[in-house]
């Protein structure tokens, strides 16, 4: 849990509010109402958390019902050990992503407006006269050489750590 990335990773699934549920996971079973009472959190922000990382396989649960009430009760468990697969899968569907993002920049001419910073597709810049609609300002031909160079050695850099080998 002290990974860095970990870190990030569980921060960005459930965020600010559930953060403390993901960063401090108990051993063994635990029920929602007693995370909400030992991190001194809202239940519903608890709940919440709980299901995000139960819908990323980090954790588990067991129903249990009680014999006099009739009352079901959850008793949650944590599975991070899915949690390198899981930051792998994510980094398949970026690397698919700016491969997608990157034929896209490749294949298209962009216009720009200076004035209101707003890029335009070759088509969308011709049908308005190539000015701008906003505030009619001349849109210039836009370079995007140094994106897709970016976009270039990130992939790069994702199929290295994924050792993807590519054979085009």
């Amino acid at each position: 849990m002290n990974d860095p990335v970990i870190q990030k990773y569980l921060h960005e699934l459930v965020g600010p509010t559930g953060m403390p549920v993901a960063a401090a996971p108990p051993d063994g079973e635990v029920t929602d109402e007693e995370l909400a009472e030992r991190l001194d959190l809202e239940l519903n922000d608890v709940r919440r958390a709980l299901f995000i990382l139960y819908e990323n396989d980090l954790a588990a649960y067991r129903r249990v019902r009680d014999e006099d009430s009739g009352w079901l009760t959850y008793l949650w468990t944590f599975e991070y050990e899915n949690i390198p697969e899981n930051l792998e899968e994510e980094m398949h569907r970026l690397l698919e992503a700016i491969e997608e993002r990157e034929e896209y920049e490749r294949n298209h001419e962009f216009y720009l407006c200076e004035v209101c910073s707003i890029r335009f597709e070759f088509g969308e810049a011709m049908e308005f006269g190539f000015e701008c609609p906003e505030c009619g300002s001349p849109l210039d031909s836009m370079e995007n050489d140094h994106l897709i160079d970016a976009m270039d050695r990130r992939r790069e850099e994702l199929r290295d750590e994924l050792n993807v080998d590519v054979t085009n």
